[in-house]
């Protein structure tokens, strides 16, 4: 039996391939990488019978379009965005069949940043340190989706999923995030952290898979001298030294130099995933427990 193979026509501006990422290499310098918005990805994959950590495309914005060559079903999920297959509308967020040679269309982003596109069977890209994603930081894993790519698809082991409709939270125009202090909230001064928290940052146009790079009131900092490179996690809220803070996303580097004041937490990075530039953004400061 030959390959399935999905080939793209138009690739979209940053159309990458994604898991759920690499997990247990920072001491490496490696990041997590995968897909941004966690449950976009999974759900697509649960929609078209595959596990939740098959590789699927993510796509920033822009949307792609492409064929597959063997009939499969598809699923797309996260940025509302349209949807054409066979050039007849198609629905968002529900399992679709394809038939060989038909067109599936992704269109631009109407609410969110980032669309996810699953096929049975998933993407089977060539795996890095035990994932499929592509990380834009270290260079590790498959290239960057571009028009003219034959993407390999696996075998399709489970039907897809029995449902009319999956409930799931739009991308919001407006986002409050829980950021817990520490470990260097310190470097900063008092009334930094107070504007911090008051203040509705927005998201900057030069934000990507690396970073979410904010723009808004200048933090000062309290301590000056240059602080020693130190691990910084997924979620980190970095002050370098223009005083604009930014988020650190799944393509991160593992170190910084410059003092992280607080960290969003895991579940709430889905949201920095789909803020497109110009969202705003206030923190909600929470602080951790003593031990």
């Amino acid at each position: 039996m030959t390959d399935t193979r999905l080939h793209v026509l138009r690739g979209g501006p940053l159309t990458t391939i994604q898991d759920l990422g690499r997990q247990g290499f920072a001491h490496l310098a490696v990041p997590r990488s995968g897909a941004v918005d966690r449950p976009s990805l999974t759900l697509a994959n649960r929609l078209v019978g595959n596990s939740e950590d098959a590789a699927g495309l993510e796509m920033t914005v822009e949307g792609v379009a492409g064929y597959l060559d063997q009939p499969r079903y598809v699923a797309v999920t996260g940025a509302e965005a349209p949807i054409t297959i066979g050039g007849r509308p198609a629905a968002w967020g529900v399992a679709q069949r394809v038939r060989a040679g038909e067109l599936i269309e992704v269109g631009r982003a109407r609410r969110g940043a980032r669309s996810y596109l699953a096929v049975a069977g998933g993407i089977d890209a060539v795996p890095v340190m035990g994932s499929r994603s592509t990380d834009l930081l270290s260079g590790l894993g498959p290239p960057v989706v571009t028009d003219g790519a034959r993407l390999r698809i696996g075998p399709a082991t489970a039907p897809p999923a029995a449902l009319d409709f999956a409930p799931y939270r739009l991308p919001q125009a407006e986002l409050v995030l829980d950021c817990y202090l520490g470990p260097r909230d310190d470097w900063v001064t008092s009334e930094a952290i107070e504007l911090f928290a008051r203040t509705a940052w927005q998201v900057s146009t030069d934000s990507n898979r690396i970073a979410l790079r904010l723009r808004g009131v200048r933090l000062e900092r309290r301590i000056t001298r240059e602080l020693l490179s130190e691990g910084v996690p997924l979620g980190s809220v970095q002050v370098p030294a223009d005083g604009q803070p930014v988020v650190f996303l799944n393509d991160h580097p593992t170190t910084g130099g410059y003092p992280v004041i607080g960290v969003v937490p895991e579940p709430d990075i889905w949201q920095c995933g789909q803020a497109v530039p110009g969202t705003s953004i206030r923190f909600r400061i929470k602080r951790c427990s003593p031990l």
